[in-house]
């Protein structure tokens, strides 16, 4: 019967939500995997963008929406922050999905003016020490993945950084190039072209191993702080109690579509590493991730806005 059911599935339109705005790197993701289930399950894939309340009424829909394979959904990483910071949410981000695969990481950097006299992070250590809450550090806004990051690092090494929110990624980086700031936290691929440029300088990377993108730059675990590890990720999710036969083909479709060849050009051009694991590993790899922004949440005393 599960072989059945998997071998008519799907018969009709699919609906991919994306609890953001058209144009970001989840967006995108959602769009290239779209098109691959397209082709693969001839039907319809429509990506339904959902942006607003920091994207928990998008997520809401999904949370409710039938389990039967035809709502899913696409997020960014910001969906294992949310449960961390004593926000009442409409859903239980554990309970009430399914996960279907993590689909890509990509790091996050950690760069300077290039007034601020740091190369290294044990730079920008030594100057945090020497000037506790002195050292700025521009974001994309509070509890957004980018000052999530550095409050990681903070929570790790015990340096007093000034965090100073912007309303996005753009405005943050505007400012770290104006001087506005010493230090910005931002994607590596939003930094990449301004590092390059000469108008930023690059200190770490945040995943585990140097970026293919920019392979001199090293680690923040290998500049000194072992253990540290932080990569932004999108990841696909269906309500709570999806058929296992559904689940599975899915799964396999998804990961297919990952890993052709047109999607690896445009996912590993930007720098982003391509995951497409089980279900069962991405369930993991949320449950290590909303347990480790608790911890640092309440260390540093973040909360929803």
């Amino acid at each position: 019967m599960a072989s059945a059911v998997a071998q008519s599935y799907p018969s009709r339109p699919i609906r991919i939500i994306v609890p953001q705005s058209p144009g970001a790197s989840t967006d995108i993701t959602a769009r290239l995997v779209a098109q691959g289930l397209n082709e693969a399950f001839k039907q319809p894939v429509i990506v339904d963008n959902r942006p607003g309340s920091s994207g928990i009424a998008g997520t809401e829909l999904v949370a409710r929406a039938a389990p039967d394979g035809y709502t899913l959904m696409v997020v960014a990483s910001s969906f294992s922050i949310n449960p961390a910071l004593g926000r009442k949410l409409p859903y239980d981000s554990i309970r009430d999905f399914t996960t279907v695969t993590q689909l890509s990481k990509f790091p996050n950097m950690l760069a300077a003016h290039p007034s601020t006299p740091v190369k290294t992070l044990q730079d920008v250590m030594a100057l945090a020490k020497a000037k506790p809450g002195q050292v700025t550090y521009a974001s994309a806004g509070v509890a957004t993945g980018t000052h999530m990051t550095a409050e990681l690092l903070r929570y790790m090494t015990k340096i007093d950084l000034l965090h100073v929110p912007y309303k996005g990624g753009g405005p943050a980086m505007t400012a770290a190039m104006g001087g506005q700031t010493q230090l910005i936290v931002a994607t590596s691929v939003g930094l990449l072209p301004h590092v390059r440029a000469g108008k930023l300088r690059a200190i770490a990377v945040t995943s585990a191993k140097r970026s293919a993108a920019a392979p001199d730059i090293p680690t923040i675990a290998e500049s000194g702080v072992p253990g540290y590890e932080h990569e932004p990720w999108n990841g696909m999710f269906g309500p709570a109690g999806m058929p296992k036969a559904v689940l599975a083909r899915v799964n396999a479709e998804v990961v297919r579509v990952l890993h052709a060849p047109e999607a690896k050009k445009v996912l590993e051009g930007d720098g982003a590493d391509i995951v497409g694991n089980t279900p069962e590993q991405f369930g993991a790899v949320l449950k290590a991730e909303i347990a480790k922004w608790t911890k640092v949440a309440k260390a540093a005393g973040i909360k929803a806005e």
